[in-house]
């Protein structure tokens, strides 16, 4: 743990004698985090897929690769404009007299970045992308569910950035602990929420400004006016990509009642199509260890034991169960009820509930009564219907007519509310999420206080500037 504190230590006192961090230095640093990625894509691709046991390499491309060197891209292009001092009006009269305020962006210091495991290259590079264009230094905390990707970067980062710039560390729970518990001048946490109530309770301690990227239940509303065909396959793709080891996967769908069976045979449909094998298939990836595949299986049961009906969608008739790779079909739950495990808790698999409703109201009651959740999704024609939804549900943020999609799009802020998470990062928000909007306000070179009557003794200029200000 004294490699941690020393790491840090080190790492600050650079950046302290560095100030101000140069738009070229930021650059540099973004350009260096590109190289890392992009010259390494395969190695990255080739860990990936032993931590996983199976990986497919073109989503670990799209998801893990593209999506990493996208965000640090998107950076390098908007930094001067992110970086540029922001004017602020200042009371009248004070702008006349010649007072100016202004806020400059300003580099936090050293930043903790606690990485998952299910995207453990993209859910490192993207926060770091708002980190190193705000002019931070990083250490990064790996999972110990990825251990060959988490090797792979400890190998990489010293040719690309010097210690005092990115550095890497891994282990378990317990260094873990010990790295949210160090006095960082910001951290980022992604992962489960309950792991998340930890992280703010060790940060609480030294003030440490956090933001908690968690999980929860995301709903899918089927409307009515949906294409029953489009939003089946849409639900299913967002499903079953690393097989449901998302996030923002679709947690449970709420459909009409009349629309239930039209909904599960699209859903069937889609998944065949997209995925007509699945033991030998390259494209479809494993669970990440026996342990959530055991949980998920108990949890399959646990529906069943409670009376659900569950459709495997299996095209080819695989034998799941003589298979050793830990690969899991989908599994749509029907008449999935509160007392299940899969509608208590974040599924994380290729499981997926679904629950009827009566009007759209019924729908929305069923998302408020529950934690808000980090995504929403919403699928239907009617305008009116749409924005009630919208109205009437908080949520992280929404995708319409598709899922996950709002991630992906930089120039939106991605974050949670309440269970789901704290803060935002992407884009301008990320940049400004890890820099300090620092107030600066210049004052005229008439004698303001005077003129004002701020000065002893008080006299009828000052119940003149009173008047003024009680009036406004």
């Amino acid at each position: 743990m004294t490699d941690l504190s020393t790491t840090l230590t080190a790492q600050r006192t650079a950046f302290m004698a560095e100030l101000p961090v140069s738009t070229a230095t930021r650059r540099d640093r973004l350009k260096r985090a590109i190289a890392l990625v992009r010259d390494n894509a395969d190695a990255f691709c080739d860990a990936l897929s032993d931590d996983f046991g199976h990986r497919s390499r073109d989503q670990s491309m799209v998801t893990d690769i593209a999506a990493s060197v996208g965000p640090l891209s998107h950076a390098l292009k908007h930094l001067d404009r992110w970086m540029r001092r922001e004017r602020r009006p200042v009371q009248f009269p004070l702008g006349l007299l010649g007072a100016r305020a202004w806020i400059d962006w300003q580099p936090k210091g050293v930043v903790g970045v606690i990485a998952p495991w299910n995207f453990p290259v993209n859910l490192v590079m993207s926060p770091l992308a708002g980190v190193l264009a705000a002019g931070n230094r990083a250490m990064v905390k790996t999972s110990e569910f990825t251990p060959a990707t988490a090797a792979l970067f400890e190998d990489l980062c010293p040719r690309y950035f010097a210690a005092e710039e990115l550095a890497f560390v891994s282990g378990g729970a317990e260094v873990g602990q010990a790295f949210a518990a160090l006095p960082f001048d910001h951290l980022i946490f992604t992962g489960a929420t309950g792991i998340g109530r930890h992280i703010l309770h060790a940060a609480a301690d030294n003030l440490t400004p956090v933001t908690l990227e968690l999980g929860g239940k995301s709903p899918v509303i089927v409307g009515r006016s949906a294409d029953v065909g489009r939003a089946s396959e849409r639900i299913a793709l967002g499903k079953m990509l690393n097989a449901g080891q998302i996030c923002l996967a679709p947690d449970y769908l709420l459909v009409p009642a009349d629309r239930e069976q039209a909904v599960v045979d699209g859903l069937k449909a889609a998944a065949s199509a997209m995925y007509p094998t699945l033991l030998a298939n390259p494209d479809y990836t494993a669970i990440i260890n026996d342990r959530h595949h055991q949980r998920l299986a108990a949890w399959i049961d646990d529906a069943r034991a409670k009376g659900a009906t569950i459709d495997v969608v299996n095209p080819a008739s695989e034998d799941f169960a003589a298979s050793n790779s830990r690969k899991m079909p989908l599994h749509i739950i029907r008449d999935a009820t509160d007392e299940m495990i899969v509608m208590q808790e974040e599924i994380f698999g290729p499981v997926l509930p679904i629950r009827r409703y009566g009007a759209i109201d019924d729908a929305i009651a069923e998302v408020n009564r529950r934690d808000r959740p980090l995504g929403l999704y919403y699928f239907g024609g009617d305008a009116g219907e749409r924005q009630r939804v919208l109205d009437r549900t908080i949520s992280g943020g929404v995708t319409l007519d598709d899922v996950v999609f709002h991630v992906s799009m930089e120039d939106l802020p991605f974050g949670g509310i309440g269970p789901s998470g704290m803060g935002a990062y992407h884009g301008v928000e990320g940049f400004r999420t890890f820099s300090h909007g620092k107030a600066v306000f210049k004052q005229s070179p008439l004698d303001v206080a005077k003129l004002a009557g701020l000065k002893p003794p008080y006299g009828k200029a000052l119940k003149r500037t009173i008047a003024q200000q009680m009036k406004r």
